[in-house]
């Protein structure tokens, strides 16, 4: 018995070392991959445009000037006007503030609800595991959108609808991510010896389960992101998320396309920048969750 206290006590003090050594690790890769880096730097840039739009933008996102409706890119309006003469540059700063919160709003409550889920059905197992699992996979049974579709439909429209949506429809590939993790780290050495030790459920898996699952669940928590911001980008788009006037990226698209022919004529720019916009930061998350599955994959040691 003394034996075992001494072995658990000795990988309990062992794994803050371990752990930071692993993280630090994955930083080190991340570096040297370039996409990685290009992702890191653009979305520091998006979220520096949100946390300081009203000091970066030019103009006030709502002002209007009709009279200069789909005018080019020019020295005042680098990146043009849109249908209601609105300065697209400070529509798109303040739209990364509303876009970017509504995806990372809707990954948060995805995690949350997808790591509880996950955590309980491995550890528990059996007719618990069974039941959550048969409900993810109904649930993985719709394409996430046409749920997402469904599930604003019923609760109302609303910037605020869309993202409870997204995350209800992101909580599956969490919640599968998170068991499949649980059922491997289980039976390991150490969650074996803290229950020896007398440990109760709730401590074992705070101390010695949940933490081995950080580096699965961040990794799919950044790729769920880049699904969360194109999913609310296509609600708004489609009406059901954010609306007029509120510049919201996807918004902005379904406004500019509203105003009729004219967009394709003389504005097309109202429609560029906005899915520039979407596509870059879509494809930077995407960049950084590539890098970090590489970063924290284990079989990369062997």
């Amino acid at each position: 018995m003394a034996m075992i206290e001494a072995a658990a006590q000795q990988d309990v003090s062992a794994q803050p070392i371990e752990a930071r050594g692993r993280w630090r690790d994955a930083w080190r890769v991340m570096q040297r991959n370039r996409l990685s880096l290009f992702g890191l730097g653009v979305m520091g840039v998006f979220i520096f445009m949100g946390i300081f739009a009203p000091l970066l933008a030019p103009y006030d996102p709502l002002q209007q000037e009709l009279i200069e409706k789909f005018r080019s890119p020019s020295l005042r309006h680098p990146l043009g006007q849109d249908q209601l003469g609105r300065d697209i540059l400070s529509r798109i700063i303040h739209g990364a503030r509303i876009s970017l919160t509504a995806g990372i709003a809707a990954v948060v409550f995805a995690t949350t609800i997808g790591t509880v889920i996950g955590v309980v059905a491995g550890y528990v197992g059996g007719w618990v595991d069974s039941s959550f699992m048969r409900v993810m996979d109904v649930l993985l049974a719709f394409p996430s959108i046409l749920l997402a579709i469904v599930i604003v439909t019923v609760l109302g429209q609303g910037l605020a609808k869309a993202m409870l949506a997204v995350g209800i429809v992101s909580v599956p590939q969490i919640a599968r991510v998170v068991r499949a993790t649980v059922l491997s780290v289980r039976e390991r050495d150490y969650v074996l010896a803290s229950r020896a030790l007398g440990a109760t459920n709730r401590r074992t898996i705070f101390s010695a389960v949940l933490p081995n699952c950080m580096g699965p669940l961040i990794v799919q928590a950044t790729l769920t992101l880049a699904t969360a911001i194109l999913d609310v980008a296509a609600l708004s788009f489609l009406g059901l998320g954010a609306t007029a006037p509120s510049p919201e990226w996807g918004a902005m698209l379904t406004d500019a396309f509203r105003a009729g022919y004219g967009v394709f004529v003389t504005g097309q720019h109202a429609i560029l920048f906005p899915g520039i916009a979407i596509g870059l930061s879509v494809l930077a998350v995407n960049f950084i969750g590539d890098g970090l599955r590489d970063a924290l994959d284990p079989r990369r040691k062997l």
